[in-house]
């Protein structure tokens, strides 16, 4: 896939409003994954349990979406994330995962935390790529695409789902 074609993927995906079968909420632990969302690709994923992954897969199809997720204690910090569901195919995975990259820098690991997580839409479909570069770049613009389509009015008001616990 050129560079071209992804260039031109639209950064706000989704109607106006969420729609079925959304907002989908999800509850887990961060566990340690494969080790490549930092180190190869520079981009940190708190993986979920493989529970919490079992209960997603059953409901969603594989691809990339974005949404809301906390961590810690409820009634704390909300960010913006994207997450991919399904097999990474770039790396040939053997079971199914669900990586949530949270848009947001952070000076630790949170392995052992509790994460909630509001799934809010569809990104795109999971692909294999032909270099590791390509699928860097197609995760960058997942990123942009999640921080655009989150800005609209129906999808920030999610941010305070009441899965986080938020005082209003």
């Amino acid at each position: 896939m050129s560079n071209e074609i992804r260039a031109e993927r639209p950064l706000i995906v989704g109607p106006i409003n969420p729609e079925h079968p959304f907002p989908v909420t999800l509850e887990g632990t961060v566990v340690k994954g494969y080790g490549r969302g930092s180190k190869e690709l520079g981009i940190p994923t708190a993986n979920l349990s493989e529970d919490a992954t079992a209960t997603i897969c059953s409901e969603l199809k594989t691809g990339v979406y974005y949404g809301w997720v906390q961590l810690g204690e409820r009634d704390t910090q909300v960010y913006q994330m994207v997450m991919s569901i399904g097999w990474n195919p770039y790396y040939h995975n053997e079971k199914r995962s669900a990586e949530v990259h949270i848009i947001n820098e952070f000076p630790e690991d949170f392995y052992g935390e509790a994460m909630r997580v509001v799934i809010l839409g569809y990104i795109r479909p999971e692909q294999n790529y032909p270099s590791l570069d390509a699928l860097i770049k197609d995760i960058h613009t997942d990123i942009e695409v999640a921080k655009h389509s989150l800005s609209r009015p129906k999808y920030d008001e999610l941010r305070s789902h009441e899965v986080f616990g938020l005082k209003q």
